[in-house]
Parts: C-alpha cells; structure tokens; sequence
C-alpha cells in the first residue's frame, strides 16, 4: 500500500520563505567581484593588498560556518531554532554593506577587513539557518525540491538584480564599481526587513527532531560513517570545481577570445535567465526519474553544449550567447537537486544518531562550496601564467586555447566524474520513505 503524498507547501510559505535568498544574493556578486577591484583601483589599495585582506575574510568562514551551523541546531529558543539568527544577521548584514559598498574618505585596509568580516558573519548567520530550515520544511523527496527551488530561484534573481542595477544605472560607457555598488547596498538595504518580517511571519518553522545529542567524537564517527553522505559531497566538491572552472574564466574568455568586454553583463544576465525559466522543467524532470539521475542528465547536458566552446574565436559573440543559454538550462538543476539530496541525507543522519543536526550539514556543504571556487581558482590562474597568458595583452593561439579549454573541457572531464558518482546514488524516493519510518517509529514510541 502506497503512503499518501504530504500536502504541498502553500505557495505563500514558498515565496515568503525564499525571499531573503533575493537580497542576499544580490550582494554576493557584487562583493566577489565588484568589490576587490573597486578598493583595488578606486580606493587605491592595491591588488595585493586587497587580495590578502579577502583572504583573511574568507578564511574566517572556516570558522563561522561550522559554528553557526552547530549552534542553530543546538539553541531552541520560543521563538524556534533557525529565527533568532536571520533576526541578528540582518541588521549586521545591512550595516556592513553600506559601509562596504559605500566607504567614506580616508578608508583603508583596516576598514576593508573589519567590515567584510561583519558582512561574512551577518551572511553565515542568515544563510546558514535559512537553508537548514527549508530541508526541514517537509520530509517528502519530492516536496524537498520544491522548496529548494524557491530558495534558489529566488538566488538566481538577486543575482539579476546585481548584475541588471549596474546596467540600468550606467551610460553608454557603464558605471565604474563605485557607482555600480552604492545602488545594489541600497536595494540589499531596503529589500532585506521586509523579506525577513516575511519569513518570520508566514513561515512555520518545524519542531526540533532530536531524540538525544550525541557528543562530538560520536557525531564525526556518524558522518564519517554516511555512505550517501560521503558520495554526495564528493559529487558536489567535484561539480562544484566544474562549475567554478567557468565562473572564474568567463570575464577572461569574452574580453580576450570572443574580444566582446562590453558584453560581459549581458551575457551572464541572459545564462542566469535561462537557469531561471528551466527550473520548472528539472523539478518535473526529477519527480518522475528521481532527483540523483535527472542531475546527471543536466551535468551530460551542460558537457554536450562545452565541448563545442573551444571552437569559437573572435566575434563568435551570437554562438557564444547561445552556449550560454543552453548551459545555463542546466543551472537550476545544480542549484535545486544537490541541495534537495542533501536533506535527505541529513535523515540518514538523523536515524541514525537520533539528533537532528541539519545546520551542521548544510555548514559543511557551504564550506565544500567555498573550497571548490578556491580550487578552481588556484587550478586555473597557475596554469594560465604558466602558458605565459596575460589579460588585454597579445596573446598566442596556445594560451587563447588554454583558456576556452580551462573554461569549457576540464569541467567536462570534472562533471564525468561527479556523475559516475552520483548516477547510482542509494538513496531515492523508496529509500528515504524507509528511513522516515525509522524516526518516526522512535519518535513514536518516546
């Protein structure tokens, strides 16, 4: 006898739940990349400098992600787990990206760290408990990626916003990242209370599960011991560098092999787009083949549309639009899926341990995500030096080729990869359906 299907998610709980994702993302853009080259050259600090300073700031997430994670599993206040820390996020959040975005005279790099430390703590301390809050929404499969897909639509229009606010703004010759950051502080500054006073308001925040709290030696032994759990975030480290290939390389590939600079926001406004409308499709997609294998086809997909890439040249800016847009189909299947599997990872966790710890996972799988866009970095910069490629400059067909190659064949090979593990991922509808009946059964019997 089949289990009846849950009652999905009002649609009012999806968008107030999303919301903050908006304006959160929308500031992220813009401080990976607006930011460095704004203190850089219009502050006057330099590249090097500015380049140690983030650093020290994102090696504080090593420490703030694992924290926050494992603290908004453990505080149960009256008003619930996960609200008490996008309620003391968000004024940190707002004070520190205007002061970021918007220096006053005589800032240096004392006022750069000090600020992108609150920003980096703020954003931890509301994105952290936010994304462990929707795993925890619902214990359906399927029902889990309908909810992801809201947080990380609502992601993908942030980052619109970012990167269409600039454009709005500018002349014909674009606004400097100076005048492109003070109006995306005023939108993250005016969007973010109303979406939390949302969230906090229309969103049920599910009871805490946790049977006992197990100590930390114990906890590490439960996770080492996660089968699933181990080949999930393996996949993601994987795919993720495959994605960070692309992310780090696309303003080099249009400036100096399709030589369209002027195009570089348009381009990346049309990839975000696409992810953006073909959402519904991978959702469809994933309840009728299961979320693991339709991940699969959209990574086959995305490695289909990049073996072409090395084929363009100058002036192939119309196919090159259309690579974007064919890829970019595929983002919100890598936005939704891995993190809807990694809910249902959590109740492995959960029946097995008896202590429900999904900010502490999900703190992981931040981390995983931050350590891939590094990897990539630090695979990809070397080896460009070393084929002597310079930015703007004269280069040679070789470290052109290497270039589009970085950009399009070595995520190709990452994503074989991370698909031969995730192609017979164990946990599916089935599966999962059994591990709740374990918790439940205990719950029951409390």
């Amino acid at each position: 006898m089949s289990e009846p299907r849950p009652t999905p998610t009002h649609l009012t709980v999806l968008l107030a739940y999303g919301a903050p994702a908006l304006p959160l993302a929308a500031l992220s853009l813009p401080a990976y990349i607006l930011l460095p080259s704004f203190y850089a050259a219009e502050i006057g600090l330099g590249f090097a400098s500015v380049g140690f300073v983030l650093l020290v700031a994102r090696i504080w997430d090593v420490v703030t992600d694992p924290l926050v994670g494992q603290l908004s599993d453990r505080l149960d206040t009256r008003f619930g787990r996960r609200r008490p820390w996008l309620v003391a996020g968000a004024p940190l959040v707002m004070t520190a990206v205007w002061f970021l975005f918007v220096p006053g005279h005589g800032a240096g790099a004392a006022h750069l760290l000090g600020w992108s430390l609150v920003l980096y703590t703020g954003w931890t301390m509301m994105i952290l408990p936010l994304t462990a809050w929707g795993a925890e929404l619902s214990t359906d499969y399927n029902e889990r990626s309908r909810i992801a897909a809201f947080r990380e639509t609502a992601i993908i229009c942030g980052t619109l916003l970012a990167l269409g606010l600039p454009l709005l703004i500018g002349n014909g010759d674009g606004p400097s990242d100076g005048q492109a950051l003070e109006p995306i502080a005023w939108a993250v500054i005016a969007l973010l209370p109303p979406s939390v006073i949302a969230l906090l308001v229309l969103v049920p925040e599910p009871a805490r599960r946790s049977r006992r709290r197990i100590t930390i030696r114990k906890g590490i032994a439960v996770i080492a011991a996660n089968a699933p759990f181990r080949r999930l975030i393996a996949a993601y480290l994987i795919n993720g560098i495959a994605n960070g290939l692309p992310a780090t390389l696309f303003v080099l590939f249009v400036a100096n092999v399709l030589e369209e600079p002027g195009n570089t926001a348009i381009l990346l406004f049309v990839y975000f787009l696409s992810g953006i409308l073909a959402v519904p499709f991978w959702l469809r997609l994933s309840y009728r083949f299961g979320k693991h294998r339709t991940w699969c086809y959209a990574m086959i997909w995305t490695s289909l549309i990049f073996i072409w890439v090395p084929f363009l040249g100058a002036g192939d800016l119309w196919w090159f639009a259309a690579v974007c847009v064919l890829t970019g189909v595929s983002l919100g299947a890598d936005l939704v899926l891995p993190s809807s599997m990694q809910a249902d990872v959590v109740d492995l966790d959960t029946a097995e341990s008896g202590d429900q710890r999904t900010g502490l996972y999900f703190a992981l799988w931040g981390m995983v995500t931050k350590f891939a866009l590094a990897l990539a970095v630090g695979l990809a910069f070397p080896l460009l030096e070393l084929v002597g490629f310079e930015d703007g400059a004269s280069n040679d067909p070789a470290s052109l080729f290497a270039v589009s190659g970085l950009y399009s064949l070595a995520p190709v090979i990452f994503k074989a990869f991370a698909i031969v593990l995730v192609w017979r991922f164990p946990l599916d509808a089935e599966r999962l359906s059994e591990v709740r009946r374990r918790i439940d059964a205990v719950d029951g019997s409390q």
